[in-house]
């Protein structure tokens, strides 16, 4: 028989684990929800869904022009630390909420406890749009990897109906991804474990190979600024003369590859000790992400043959490096190391979304709630969510194709849902908000979130500008569409997370739905 609080044998955890399942059905049952996901995740596989979004093999490499053509090697050299920074500091400052309030699709249950639940339903909503585009960004970016990478060794050429291929590819590769999250959280956390060691070793392996057959090292690339913007850096940022707005876009390059750490929040119900783990799974994602992204990019920079020449190639500068620096044969294995890491990246975004998908369900906050926040009681997962999550991907893909576009959209709705609730919290903090975690920064808590509300701020700003001036638009459509849909619908019929009295009411349908989840198991 099935425990209806974790879904396992009876007996097949130690009394110390037991113990701490215990603990974190209480703590959330005091917020006023029952244990519907399988709760199994160890503390590392909690690290490892971040790291596995994160995945610097992913954002690191596709977008390595990002940063490269603004200001060259210094954008990598200096740029990529200050941008590890100050995701660390988000981090951070999302850290000590999470250790408060570890529920699934933590961000928006943060922001409605901490700034009412008007402010968590906007965050919803960024988190939402953010993380499907996320998806469609990384499934995107390993269709162009794939035909950069095996396309020359299978004879494929997508010149012809690229879009038609592309789009092909997406919809095979997202159906994949949604199925394996469909067989239940031990199958994707079995996946995203390989996932996190394979990044470890895949781009070792590359840093190392780069750097044993790299023509020269010359290390005065990595604080050198060049102008590589308009035709001398392949067109991918327009020509300026500003050195300054240069790094300032370049920052993108590490703002958009270490970011989906939040992951670890979205999975928080099906983590073992979520209080202490998810905050710690956040921050060493980050971490380890940084460090290992930052010693892979120095190699790719200083494997360059020629840095004027290499520029030129633009979005394909990595492949021109790859293609003249190492052998066939090694090149062939990394690349299928590279491919397999962000294919399980994807899988990874969608356990992410769907989690959010059922968090902002369960409350009412989504068309079709009822539907969207029913778990699977053979595989307890929202299996509804994820199958919804992947369609969503799929379409955006198919009405904004181009890469670069989905890159500067997911960033700032990401970052905009980032910000929010650490913004909200520092409001709180000390006044509404008096009873912290376990994982507690204390009074450092109001100096990081107050970097993380302006830096968030500086990112979106940076990441509305020319050529990218359309997604300003796209993001004051998406307000004005919330504040409409607010203030004309959602703010007399949403209640937001239970609160209060509420929590106290809900007790007898949490014990009703835990047990007949563990009836059905």
């Amino acid at each position: 028989m099935t425990t209806p609080e974790t879904g396992r044998e009876r007996g097949d955890v130690s009394p110390d684990v037991a113990r701490q399942i215990q603990e974190d059905l209480r703590t959330l049952h005091e917020m006023g929800y029952a244990q519907e996901l399988l709760r199994r995740m160890p503390g590392f596989s909690n690290f490892a869904i971040s790291f596995s979004i994160i995945c610097i093999l992913a954002g690191g490499i596709t977008s390595f022009p990002v940063g490269l053509a603004s200001v060259g090697g210094g954008a990598i050299g200096l740029g990529w630390p200050l941008g590890a920074l100050f995701s660390l500091i988000v981090a951070m400052g999302m850290g000590q909420i999470a250790s408060s309030f570890p529920t699934a699709g933590g961000l928006y249950h943060w922001s409605s406890i901490l700034g009412g639940r008007g402010w968590g339903w906007l965050t919803a909503w960024f988190n939402v749009v953010g993380l499907v585009t996320v998806m469609s960004a990384v499934n995107v970016g390993t269709y162009n990897l794939f035909v950069g990478c095996l396309g020359p060794v299978l004879g494929f050429n997508p010149s012809n109906h690229p879009i038609l291929w592309q789009t092909g590819f997406v919809v095979v590769v997202t159906t994949a991804q949604a199925l394996f999250n469909h067989l239940g959280i031990g199958v994707t956390t079995r996946l995203t474990d390989f996932s996190g060691w394979l990044i470890f070793g895949v781009s070792t392996a590359l840093t190392i190979s780069l750097m044993v057959y790299a023509p020269s090292h010359d290390w005065s690339r990595l604080w050198t600024f060049t102008n590589y913007s308009g035709d001398v850096g392949g067109g991918v940022w327009p020509r300026s003369e500003s050195m300054v707005y240069l790094f300032a876009v370049g920052l993108l390059l590490p703002a958009y590859t270490i970011t989906g750490f939040d992951a670890s929040a979205h999975t928080s119900e099906e983590t073992i000790g979520a209080a202490r783990s998810v905050p710690q799974g956040m921050i060493r994602a980050v971490l380890w992400s940084a460090l290992f992204g930052y010693l892979m990019l120095i190699a790719m920079v200083l494997a360059i043959p020629d840095m004027k020449e290499g520029l030129t190639q633009g979005w394909n500068v990595f492949f021109y490096t790859m293609d003249r620096v190492l052998p066939a044969w090694l090149k062939l294995a990394l690349y299928v190391g590279i491919l397999a890491a962000n294919l399980l990246c994807g899988l990874a975004i969608v356990t992410s979304v769907s989690r959010m998908f059922f968090a902002f369900a369960r409350d009412g906050g989504l068309p079709f709630s009822g539907a969207l926040r029913r778990v699977s009681a053979r595989h307890r997962v929202p299996a509804v969510a994820i199958w919804t999550a992947a369609v969503l991907g799929i379409l955006f893909t198919v009405y904004t194709p181009v890469y670069s576009t989905i890159v500067v959209v997911c960033v700032i709705f990401l970052y905009v849902s980032y910000v929010l609730p650490i913004a909200a919290g520092l409001i709180a903090f000390g006044r509404s908000w008096v009873t912290m975690g376990p994982w507690n920064i204390g009074v450092w808590y109001r100096p990081v979130a107050a970097l993380a509300v302006l830096g968030s701020l500086g990112i979106i700003y940076v990441g509305v500008q020319p050529p990218n001036d359309k997604a300003l638009s796209v993001l004051a459509i998406a307000l004005a569409a919330t504040a409409l849909i607010w203030f004309g619908i959602e703010r007399r019929r949403f209640e937001g997370p239970p609160r209060g009295v509420m929590i106290q009411q809900r007790q007898q349908e949490i014990r009703d739905a835990e047990r007949a989840l563990g009836e059905a198991g």
